[in-house]
């Protein structure tokens, strides 16, 4: 979208985030606390939000992400120089003050710092039935749903000896009930084939047709995963291990060199890019996939960015 850049507000602020969930909200708590004049948006579109619960955050292991945010936003309202905003931030331009940032219903906004905290989103598999099954049946990550799903019979869903065969040895620690799904040819070598049958993981190379559910549709459901050939296998649980991709390209269109369909690279452990005044945090910025770690990098962020702008203000 082409900027309009006669419609840019005034108002200078210090830091615009794009992405309000545990990385951006708590990047905006420790900005907020600092003082800064901060802008939030956030568009309702999280990662998990076919999740029930998020695990492994201390203090709220098992809460519905959706109340974590909840949470979250309750909590910022106590400073009053934070702002939400729920559109949807859709272009963004670096000027001489620092950037401009677009949204979906043509307004646009000016500040000194910008934070990419959008995530990223999960590409699934394309067969029937994963869409249906995801986060009751059908997982991407062991660390989030494998204490869940543990003692089960499991099934991953991957290629290769890292994405395919590295998954399933990984979920062995869950289940001793573990098939290897590569929907097609495996690409396994053969050490890593003689790794998984050494560890007892069978491998089933036949085309997927589709995740049959049946009429079961409660939280956690049990299906069959039905073949072009051979017998239908039932699971209790499928991790699968594909791609996913930014949910949006704004660090590629503001020139960050270290972009990535999957993930940014950042200069530092204060989150910051290449490009003055550009941070990432995040699922974005290709490090552990985490909330909590979300959350961390947000505060990390936040304190890069307090920091640059004490320097530039002090100087």
């Amino acid at each position: 979208m082409t900027m309009n850049h006669s419609a840019v507000q005034d108002f200078l602020w210090d830091v615009i985030i794009v992405g309000g969930g545990p990385a951006g909200l708590n990047a905006a708590l420790v900005l907020g606390r600092c003082r800064r004049r901060v802008l939030i948006f956030d568009d309702g579109k999280p990662r998990n939000a076919v999740s029930h619960a998020l695990h492994g955050f201390l203090s709220r292991d098992g809460v519905d992400p959706a109340q974590l945010r909840a949470i979250g936003r309750e909590q910022l309202a106590l400073y009053p120089s934070v702002t939400l905003d729920a559109e949807q931030v859709v272009d963004a331009a670096r000027t001489e003050t620092g950037f401009t940032v677009c949204t979906s219903d043509g307004r646009e906004f000016r500040a000194r710092k910008l934070l990419l905290s959008a995530g990223v989103v999960d590409v699934l598999p394309e067969a029937p039935g994963f869409a249906e099954l995801y986060g009751r049946g059908v997982f991407h990550c062991p660390y989030c749903d494998g204490w869940e799903m543990r003692d089960q019979p499991l099934a991953v869903y991957g290629r290769g000896d890292d994405k395919g065969a590295g998954l399933a040895l990984e979920m062995k620690l869950w289940s001793q009930d573990v098939v290897l799904c590569s929907d097609g040819p495996s690409d396994l070598t053969p050490e890593c084939g003689q790794r998984l049958r050494r560890h007892g993981i069978a491998l089933r190379e036949e085309r997927i047709l589709r995740l049959d559910i049946g009429s079961r549709l409660p939280y956690r459901a049990s299906f069959d995963i039905v073949f072009d050939s051979g017998p239908c296998l039932h699971r209790a649980g499928l991790f699968f291990n594909t791609t996913r991709c930014q949910s949006t390209d704004l660090a590629k269109r503001l020139g960050c060199d270290r972009y990535d369909p999957q993930g940014c690279e950042v200069e530092s452990h204060q989150q910051a890019t290449h490009v003055p005044g550009l941070y990432v945090a995040g699922d974005a910025s290709r490090d552990v996939l985490q909330a909590i770690v979300a959350a961390s990098e947000g505060a990390q962020a936040a304190i890069g960015i307090n920091t640059e702008l004490l320097q530039e203000d002090l100087a």
